[in-house]
């Protein structure tokens, strides 16, 4: 951490104020664009790498505002503000995003993770590499012992408690010799995955991401089969008579702007309809933050630093420049 409060001091303390200065002085064009900011770690780390860039790439005074998937919605309705929403769950927007999108107030972008926020059943890579039978669920019930005998479960109260619950019965998991164990709380299922991974200990269960987690332990997905919509739909209701298998679907994570700001900031969209990261990348990221102890800011200076690479196509030309004179 010594050498990021150096970089992020350096960065954001006397050499960025002044190029930010500079490019408004050049620009001119960009001026305000307030941002919703999501509640958690991987939307604050999007809006955060997003700030610096448009703040020293393109002179941007950068806003952001803290907001919620629904609250956000109804800003937008109501006050044609803020100008751009990042990090939206479709699973959680729903109706209220279509609406706004159907109505032309919103103008969709791009999916800022790809491919989207992941579900799934998973074992540790190390188990895979050495049982690669254990890939796929059927493998998996062949040899229960080869992954403990065990299925850590969602807590109770969670979404994906309901469709694993359902999937469990579909497959007929206990019948094939593998427990159930239903976790008391995210915690602790994080817990018993990462102590698994770290004692070479099987593991097999549910997680997602983009999370800290699965950026911190290899881990490699068990394929349940195809997606089929209707056999997830039927997944997602507790109820469901004769609950049918289907993979989880990726869950699409969107960049839109207000169509006023896509007409008057045809630059800024065009950063934004570039800027995506792997769902792997920032879990990554995230694994890293927590880690370090870093904050959001330090952690978007670390991603900025580090991976050249990945984000130089989300500028223009003169940006592109800004930005390396800034990180020479």
């Amino acid at each position: 951490m010594r050498k990021l409060t150096l970089v992020s001091t350096a960065l954001v303390g006397s050499l960025v104020l002044p190029l930010a200065a500079q490019a408004q002085d050049d620009a001119g064009q960009c001026g305000d664009v307030s941002i919703a900011q999501m509640g958690w770690a991987a939307a604050e780390v999007t809006t955060n790498v997003a700030k610096f860039m448009l703040e020293q790439g393109y002179g941007c005074d950068v806003s952001l505002v803290q907001s919620d998937t629904v609250p956000a919605m109804t800003s937008v309705a109501e006050n044609g503000e803020p100008d751009v929403i990042t990090n939206l769950w479709m699973n959680s927007a729903g109706d209220a995003y279509k609406k706004l999108k159907e109505g032309g107030s919103l103008v969709e972008l791009t999916s800022v993770l790809e491919p989207g926020g992941v579900e799934g059943w998973w074992i540790p890579t190390a188990l895979a590499e050495e049982h690669p039978e254990l890939t796929t669920i059927e493998g998996v019930m062949e040899n229960p012992e080869l992954v403990g005998g065990r299925f850590n479960n969602c807590p109770d109260g969670w979404g994906c408690r309901v469709v694993s619950d359902n999937l469990v019965r579909a497959l007929d998991l206990e019948g094939a010799g593998i427990e159930v164990f239903n976790h008391g709380s995210g915690e602790t299922l994080a817990t018993s995955m990462g102590a698994a991974v770290t004692d070479g200990e099987p593991w097999f269960g549910y997680y997602w991401g983009p999370t800290v987690p699965m950026g911190k332990y290899d881990m490699t997905q068990v394929k349940l089969g195809d997606y089929d919509e209707s056999a997830f739909n039927n997944l997602q209701n507790p109820d469901t008579p004769d609950p049918q298998v289907s993979e989880f679907p990726a869950a699409p994570i969107l960049t839109a702007v207000t169509a006023e700001f896509a007409e008057e900031n045809p630059a800024v969209t065009e950063f934004f309809r570039n800027m995506k990261f792997e769902t792997s990348t920032m879990s990554g990221l995230l694994a890293w933050q927590d880690e370090n102890n870093a904050s959001a800011e330090e952690t978007a200076v670390h991603f900025i630093t580090a991976n050249s690479g990945e984000w130089q196509g989300w500028l223009n030309e003169d940006a592109q420049e800004k930005l390396s004179q800034l990180l020479q």
